[in-house]
């Protein structure tokens, strides 16, 4: 199909959701809770059929993993929007000044419109149904972009939404030639895009076309500081295991971690003795494959870039090689990275953790701001003076104290970046809200002050401006 056949049919895919919306462009709270029950419905009902569509799309991926951190997530996700939708919904009063008594102001949540979501394909459910679900909340129409790296999965998606939704409320699109350029040139209401920095800055400049307002969730490399008071041991279990999930291709997943100079040999043991324990083979089922040829290169490439400039490499499934075939890659330590490696100058996406050793926090903390600013950081510290310091001293999308990862999954918290790591937010109430107008009204009552402060000005007039002004001065001295 040519580009340009492409984004007409997109665009009246648009047109008709827009169309609907505007028919009904203020759902009750009844119709959004029952579309957030069919979704969950659906997820519910087809799980293993999910499973069976990632794993095919991957070349090995666990339906143990797939359902722990797609389903489990996704679930929670829209039975938290369906308890707490009501309540997002309702109007909130705000403040009125003393000048404009007795009217009342109050911001209501109100629909935008239409919705697209461009998904990536490391988490293709998940980010498929997390921002869904806020738009939905927020009584919009959807329209779903997947990646050409989910087709099995995009193609059940479409057979399933298009089962128990009209297409002008949800709309599910494959990636074919250009797809991509055109849906970000669409004229949405809002775009949410979540995927790689470069990407992120060519769909802002599309939709910057139609001044259509975007959420990004980006990545970046997301560091790990490791503390001397905290327990070596239980810290590797934790960051390993968030570095294994899916093969480390995940944007939140720990990309490097600083630890006191004097921890580095202890930390390499514990972590040869933790994984010798989970993993004696790459070949095993729960050990997810790596999502392509060019993304396999592209680790072993960087290993050996690493390896030439003077790192030292430690296998940490040392019965294992990558092996190119079954596209698996072994979990393994990058000793003395230098920032002239190409494992430190951009985001892994892969089972490769740097290690840089430090001597002081600040050291680390300084190190930490030098570059851009992450998605995500993590700190394993039970000193609650360092933990303010760090949260004081450095700036990132999320943070998770003695854990990795988790706080992506906890409902009640936004999802989202800053700076390079992408800007806007969703889950839960910021997630509504982001794809509401929280639009101000103000209602002035039947009599009003405002009366005496029009031009011309007369001596009531002139004598009450005169007196706000000099009672605001004189309140703040």
């Amino acid at each position: 199909m040519s580009d340009l056949l492409i984004a007409s049919r997109l665009e009246q895919y648009r047109q008709r959701q827009y169309d609907a919306f505007m028919q009904q462009p203020m759902p009750m709270v009844e119709d959004r809770i029952a579309a957030l029950k069919k979704v969950k419905q659906l997820i519910i009902q087809h799980q293993a059929q999910i499973c069976e569509a990632i794993a095919a799309d991957f070349g090995c991926r666990s339906a143990s993993e797939t359902a722990l951190l797609e389903i489990f997530t996704s679930l929670e996700s829209i039975n938290d929007a369906i308890k707490h939708v009501k309540t997002w919904m309702k109007p909130q009063r705000r403040h009125t000044s003393l000048w404009f008594k007795p009217a009342i102001n109050s911001v209501i949540p109100q629909p935008l419109g239409v919705v697209g979501i461009i998904v990536p394909w490391n988490y293709p459910l998940f980010l498929t149904i997390a921002p869904m679900v806020a738009a939905l909340a927020a009584g919009n129409r959807v329209m779903v972009k997947m990646s050409e790296n989910s087709q099995h999965l995009c193609q059940l998606l479409q057979q399933l939404f298009a089962a128990d939704f009209s297409n002008d409320h949800i709309c599910i699109v494959e990636e074919e030639g250009q797809t991509g350029i055109a849906f970000s040139q669409l004229k949405f209401d809002h775009l949410i895009f979540t995927g790689s920095t470069t990407t992120g800055k060519a769909v802002m400049a599309a939709a910057a076309t139609n001044l259509v307002p975007v959420t990004l969730e980006l990545g970046g490399k997301s560091p790990v500081i490791l503390v001397d008071d905290y327990d070596v041991k239980i810290a590797l279990s934790r960051i390993l295991g968030g570095k294994v999930y899916n093969s480390g291709q995940t944007c939140v997943a720990p990309d490097y971690m600083l630890i006191p100079q004097a921890l580095e040999g202890e930390v390499i043991r514990q972590a040869q003795a933790i994984m010798a324990q989970r993993f004696t083979d790459i070949s095993h089922s729960d050990y997810t494959s790596i999502i392509d040829d060019a993304s396999f290169c592209r680790l072993c490439d960087t290993t050996q870039d690493a390896i030439e400039l003077g790192a030292t490499v430690v296998n940490l499934i040392p019965q294992s090689e990558p092996n190119s075939q079954q596209r698996k890659f072994p979990l393994q330590l990058v000793c003395q990275p230098t920032d002239a490696m190409v494992v430190m100058q951009r985001e892994i996406f892969g089972p490769l953790l740097p290690i840089v050793t430090y001597q002081t926090l600040q050291q680390a903390l300084d190190y930490i701001n030098a570059r851009e600013r992450p998605l995500a950081l993590y700190l394993f510290s039970n000193d609650k003076a360092v933990q303010q310091q760090v949260l004081n001293q450095t700036r990132s999308g999320g943070v998770a104290i003695n854990d990795v990862m988790l706080h992506v999954a906890q409902d009640d918290l936004p999802f989202g970046g800053i700076g390079h790591s992408g800007m806007g937010h969703y889950h839960g109430r910021e997630g509504f809200e982001q794809l509401s107008k929280m639009r101000p009204v103000m209602h002035q009552a039947a009599i009003s002050s405002t009366k005496y402060l029009y031009a011309p000005y007369g001596k009531i007039g002139k004598r009450l401006i005169n007196f706000i002004i000099n009672r605001k001065l004189s309140r703040y001295e």
